[in-house]
C-alpha cells in the first residue's frame, strides 16, 4: 500500500535521528530549558528576522491551537476562523471544550476576509445584546488552510490591519507553514508572518521532525506567563531537549525549506499530470494538499493500491479525494499513483 493519505505517515529526515542518537547520553535540564532548545530559539528568531519575539515548543497542533487562543481570549470571548478551519471541524472542539466558541465565516475556498472579520466585530460590538453575545477575542487563520490555499501577502496585510484596528489579536496556525512557503504560488515569507502576526507557529510535525510545533509571539501583549498555559495543558514536555534538538536540525543550513520543496516537486508532479488527463478540482493546488475529483468506480480501483482520503460527495457518481505529498514522498510511488490515474 503506497500512502497519501497526510504529511506524517512516515518519521522524520536522518538529520534529526542522527542529532537525537548523538545527545542520548547528554543530562540536560527539562521542560525546555537547556542548550539545544535556547540555540533552535536562536535560530528560529533569526529565520524570523525577529530578535524580541518569544519561542515556545509544543508537541502537536491541536496543542498548538489550544493553549495559544486559550492565552489570548477571555472567558466571555471567541474565535473567528473559517467554517473550514481547523479547530472547527478537525479538533474535536477541542478549543470549545475550554469554554471558547469557534465564532465561523463562510468560506469557499478556504480563506476569511478582512471585511467579514471586521463586520462581525461591529456587529457584535454595536448589538444592543451585546453582552449577551459571545465576543470575537481573536482572529484564527491556518496558513495553508485545509483546502491547500493560500493567502497573499495583501489579505493577511488587510488582515493584520483590520486586527489592529479593533485590538483582536491575530493568530495563524503554521502546521503545513514550510509546504506554503515553498509553494511556487507564495508571496509570502517567514519574516512577513513575524511581521503581521501576533502569535504564530512554525509546524515541524507534518514539515520534518518527529514531532514539534514552534509557537512564535511577536507581540509583547501576549508574552507574559505563557508557560503557565503550556503547563496547565500538560504540554510541557519534561525531556524538552528532543523538541529543542528536532529544530536545532531543521533550522540549520535551511533544512525546513530544503524537504518542504521536495514535498512541493511531488506534488505539483501529481498535480500536472491530473491536469493532463483532465481532472477538475475541489480547490486549485497551490500546496502539497490536492483534491481532484474522481469518480467512485476509479476511487474504489485505487483503494487496493493506495491510501488517500475522501473529502465529500460532489455527486452520486463522483467524490472529492485528498493527496497528500510530503517531505519524504518517493517520486516512484507518485509516478505509480499517475500510471494507475
Amino acid at each position: 500500500m503506497i500512502k497519501f493519505d497526510s504529511d506524517y505517515v512516515e518519521g522524520c529526515i536522518p538529520e534529526i535521528l542522527e542529532a537525537l542518537a548523538a545527545s542520548n547520553e547528554e543530562q540536560t535540564s527539562g521542560y525546555g530549558v537547556d542548550p539545544h532548545c535556547d540555540n533552535a530559539r536562536e535560530l528560529i528568531k533569526k529565520a524570523c528576522k525577529a530578535e524580541n519575539a518569544d519561542v515556545h515548543f509544543v508537541v502537536g497542533g491541536t496543542q498548538a491551537n489550544v493553549i495559544v487562543l486559550n492565552s489570548l481570549l477571555k472567558p466571555y470571548q471567541g474565535a473567528l476562523c473559517a467554517d473550514t478551519g481547523h479547530i472547527n471541524v478537525h479538533e474535536t472542539g477541542a478549543l470549545e471544550m475550554t469554554g471558547h466558541k469557534c465564532l465561523t465565516l463562510p468560506t469557499e475556498n478556504g480563506k476569511i476576509t478582512a471585511a467579514d472579520v471586521e463586520k462581525a466585530i461591529v456587529n457584535q460590538r454595536d448589538d444592543g445584546s451585546a453582552e449577551h453575545i459571545v465576543q470575537p477575542g481573536a482572529v484564527y487563520i491556518s496558513w495553508p488552510t485545509e483546502l491547500g490555499s493560500l493567502y497573499t501577502k495583501k489579505e493577511i496585510q488587510a488582515l493584520s490591519r483590520v486586527c489592529r484596528k479593533y485590538n483582536v489579536p491575530l493568530f495563524c496556525d503554521g502546521a503545513r507553514l514550510g509546504y506554503g512557503l515553498a509553494s511556487k504560488n507564495c508571496d509570502m515569507k517567514l519574516t512577513d508572518f513575524a511581521k503581521y502576526c501576533d502569535v504564530f507557529y512554525i509546524g515541524g510535525t507534518k514539515v520534518g521532525a518527529l514531532f514539534g510545533e514552534a509557537i512564535v509571539i511577536n507581540n509583547d501583549a501576549y508574552k507574559a506567563n505563557f508557560r503557565y498555559y503550556i503547563k496547565q495543558h500538560g504540554a510541557m514536555l519534561a525531556k524538552g531537549r528532543l523538541l529543542g534538538i528536532q529544530f536545532e536540525q531543521l533550522f540549520t543550513g535551511n533544512r525546513y525549506l530544503t524537504v518542504a520543496k521536495h514535498a512541493m516537486a511531488m506534488a505539483d508532479m501529481l498535480a500536472d499530470a491530473l491536469k493532463e488527463k483532465g481532472y477538475s478540482f475541489l480547490s486549485e493546488p497551490e500546496t502539497n494538499q490536492l483534491f481532484p475529483i474522481l469518480s467512485n468506480k476509479k476511487i474504489r480501483e485505487l483503494q487496493k493500491n493506495f491510501g488517500f482520503s475522501l473529502n465529500g460527495a460532489i455527486d452520486k457518481d463522483h467524490t472529492a479525494v485528498r493527496f497528500v505529498t510530503s517531505f519524504m514522498t518517493k517520486e516512484e510511488n507518485v509516478k505509480a499513483l499517475i500510471k494507475a490515474l
